[in-house]
This record gives C-alpha cells, structure tokens and sequence, in this order.
C-alpha cells in the first residue's frame, strides 16, 4: 500500500513537472487556441451555412481568401523574426519594428489589391466601390496586427495571453447572427469586428508588457534581413496555394463549389492542431536556446499520442460533420478523407520546418516550400478540373507524400552517416 502511494504520488509528480515544462505548456495553450478557433469556426460556419445561400458562403470564402493573402505578403518574414529574435534581443525593438512594418505593407498591399481586383477576380470587383474598399482594407490590417500580436505572446511564452487573443474571436459567432440582413457582407463583417476586439486586447496588453511605440529600429532589420528574408520568400510559397485554391475553385467550379471545399478543409485542419501547436512550441524553445534533440524527442511523442486518435476520429465521423452544415456539403466527404490520411505526411513536414528555422537555414524551407507550391498547384489545377474538388485532396496527398517521404528518408541518411564517422573515429 505504501509503495502504491509513492508510485501515485510520482506520477502526479511528473505530470505536474510535465505541465511546467515551457515546451508542453505553450503548446497546450497553443493546441487549445487551435481548439477553440476551429471549434468556433466550425459553428460559425455551420451558422452561416444555415442563415445564409451557399452562394453568399462561396463569395465569402473568396473575399477571406484575399484578405490572408494580403497579410501573407504584408508580413516579410517578420513574424518569423519576432520569435526568433525577441528572446535574444531587445524585445521593445523587435516588437515595434515587426509592428509598424507589417503595418505599413498591409496598407500598400491591400490597396494594390483592390486596384488590381479585375485581373485576380472578377467575382469581387464590387471591392472597388469606396465604401466596400475602406472596409476591407481596415479589416485586412487589423488581421495582420492579430497575428503579430499572437507570434509576440508566443515569442514572451505567454500562452495564456494567446489564449484569451483567440477567444475574443469567437465573438463573430454572436456578430454574425446580428449581420444577417446584409448577406454575404455579413459573414464577413462579423470576422473583421471580432478582428477589431483581439487586436485592441493586444496592443492593450503588449503595450504593459512590453511598450508599444510607433517606431522601427534599423539596426534590427538590418539584422534580421536575411533571416526575414528567407522566411518570407517561404511563408509566401507555403500558404499561397491553399490560400489561392478557393478562388481557383470559384473560377472553375463556382460559389457551391468552393463553399464545400471550404468546409471539408476546415473541418481537416482539425487534425493538425497538436503537430501545428507543438511545432511552433519547438521553434520558440529552440530560439531560448534549449537542447534541440531534447525538445524534439518530446515533440514527437506528444505527437504520437495524439494524432492517430485524431486521424480515426475525423475520418470515420466526417460523413456527420460535414451533415451538419448542410445535405450539399456531405459532397465533399472524399476530400476530407484524403485530408486526413495525409495528416501523418504532413507532419513529418511540420517538425522539420522549425528545426531549420533554430539553425538559421531558412534557405532550405524556400526550396522545400517552393517544391511543395510547384506540386501542389499544378496537380491540384488538373485534377479539379478532371474530378472536381476531390482533385484537391489527391494533390495534397501526392504532394506531401513525397516531401514527408523524402525528408524523412535524407534526415534518416544523414543520422546513419554521422553514427558511422562517429564509429570510425572511435
């Protein structure tokens, strides 16, 4: 009896130890923001698909495709640069700086954008209306500063402030019920105000952590450049196809189209929560200067736990979820299995980005991502337009099939050739 409560009371303990640990800590903080976004995202889609025309939910899909793309490129890799340079310097410059640039560029960006629209989309030329460009352009802006907001929480290791970022969020939920009457403008109104209320909760707070001045430091761009640099020229070619394939599918396809493909795509991202969350976790404890195989072996064992659970979940359950949405969305049940199954692929993917990004080879990600964009969108144009949006779900797989495949394979080789130098020295 006494030792069963010694072994009892030593499990608590390395539970607790467990819970402390920077690593686990921001990334359950980090997975539960994923949670809770995507769980919101799953009912406001699920709302908005039932008060609104799947038509309404196509055009709107498009509009909040353009708007990421506008803060991808608004970025020049500084939200990497946020993470790997504010534990190392001054936190005031470097949050500053990340802060007024990307700013500047979202403002330009978007601008270009709307000017533009009649090249990129006809579907959206309405955006040309003043009206209708002011807001959009206000609510592309506020979604960059959310997101540098959140990769300065996680660069401080504070999660919980994260947390409370993304749950502000969730107000678009109750916002998108208020907007109704002005259709797809409505749904996309209610993510730009619930926008509005994450970001004036990080200025508010960053600025009592950290002092949040309109002022870039060119000492620290001019250290960071080629860091920022690479990660852009990445980032760009990572979240570009994605980004781009509901307006592919508009164009091809049309609104009910890209509506399902939407939603299965969502309802999918699920299962990367816990990969995505712990990934991010490594890349901020690598630039704290922890052990990298240590916090890497822990990464993939948490991993492990969670995803094949996940996979099964999601895979056998996904014919009910998308009938939650509605009768036509049960369409795109083959594409969220391909999703899916793909997950373990692309996770191998996802741990070995961050790793690269710790030892400040940038340069690798952009000719892995740029493989990875050429793949992806090439074959996702053919087979959507032979299948349908099926097509999209075998490109995915063929695509990080062979990336995850090959990356494990080289990582594999290398390991085995230092184990033998080390041997023959030895």
């Amino acid at each position: 009896m006494f030792m069963k409560k010694i072994c009892f009371r030593t499990t608590i303990d390395k539970i607790n130890q467990q819970l402390h640990d920077p690593l686990f800590k921001n990334s359950f903080f980090l997975a539960l923001s994923r949670i809770i976004n995507i769980g919101v995202g799953f009912f406001f889609w699920m709302a908005a698909a039932r008060m609104y025309s799947i038509e309404d939910v196509g055009l709107t899909t498009a509009l909040i495709a353009s708007q990421s793309l506008i803060t991808l490129f608004s970025l020049f890799g500084f939200d990497f640069s946020l993470i790997r340079f504010l534990p190392i310097s001054d936190n005031r410059k470097v949050y500053n700086t990340c802060l007024v640039i990307t700013s500047f560029f979202a403002i330009i960006i978007c601008a270009a954008y709307i000017s533009c629209i009649g090249i990129f989309s006809p579907d959206l030329i309405f955006l040309q209306n003043p009206k209708f460009a002011a807001v959009f352009l206000i609510f592309s802006l506020l979604n960059t500063l959310t997101l540098i907001n959140g990769n300065a929480f996680l660069a401080l290791r504070k999660g919980g402030e994260f947390l409370v970022q993304n749950i502000l969020l969730a107000l678009r939920i109750p916002i998108l019920i208020l907007l109704t009457p002005l259709k797809s403008y409505g749904i996309f109104a209610s993510m730009g105000l619930a926008y509005f209320f994450s970001t004036i909760f990080g200025l508010y707070t960053l600025n009592k952590l950290i002092g949040v001045h309109i002022q870039a430091d060119k000492h620290f761009v001019q250290k960071s450049f080629k860091f920022s640099f690479w990660n852009y020229l990445s980032n760009i070619l990572a979240n570009v196809p994605p980004l781009i394939m509901p307006v592919m599918i508009l164009n091809l396809l049309g609104d009910a189209e890209a509506a399902k493909y939407y939603i299965a795509a969502a309802i999918a991202n699920f299962v990367l929560i816990i990969p995505d969350a712990i990934g991010i976790s490594l890349f901020v404890e690598g630039s704290h200067g922890e052990n990298l195989k240590k916090i890497l072996i822990k990464s993939v064992s948490a991993i492990a736990l969670c995803l094949v659970p996940l996979v099964i979940m999601i895979y056998f359950m996904g014919y009910t979820l998308l009938g939650f949405f509605g009768k036509e969305y049960i369409e795109a049940y083959g594409l969220l299995k391909l999703l899916v199954l793909s997950s373990f692929f692309v996770t191998i993917y996802m741990l070995f980005l961050p790793i690269q990004n710790i030892k400040m080879k940038p340069q690798r990600i952009t000719f892995l991502n740029m493989i990875r964009a050429g793949l992806l969108l090439s074959l996702s144009y053919t087979f959507i337009k032979r299948i349908g949006i099926t097509g999209y779900g075998y490109a995915w797989m063929i695509t990080y099939g062979i990336l995850g495949l090959g990356v494990a394979g080289v990582t594999t080789a290398l390991l085995l050739r230092r184990r033998a130098k080390k041997e023959s020295k030895g």
